[in-house]
């Protein structure tokens, strides 16, 4: 049967816009197969939202939280769902 897949929403918290964070993020979860989006928004947050593979968004959210992204990442909020409507592609908003 293939491997679950899920969608993931991540709020990073930290000094992670205007450093090429979302620039990062959509080139990690290209390497990794997903799609969806990585958002700044206005309290200084950045949403990201993929969406395929369990492992693959797992290990996104691993890298999300390693401390090697660009900027200053203070904590990672994570929400698991299962998948939406297919997401093609994984763009900056």
């Amino acid at each position: 049967m293939g491997e679950p897949r899920a969608r993931l929403t991540a709020w990073v918290h930290g000094r992670v816009q205007g450093v090429g964070f979302r620039w990062w993020t959509r080139c990690r979860a290209l390497e990794l197969g997903l799609g969806g989006y990585a958002a700044n928004k206005t309290d200084g947050r950045v949403q990201v939202v993929a969406q395929g593979p369990r492992s693959a968004c797992e290990r996104l959210l691993a890298l999300l939280r390693s401390g090697a992204t660009p900027g200053r990442v203070d904590t990672v909020v994570a929400d698991w769902a299962e998948p939406g409507d297919p997401i093609a592609g994984f763009s900056e908003r």
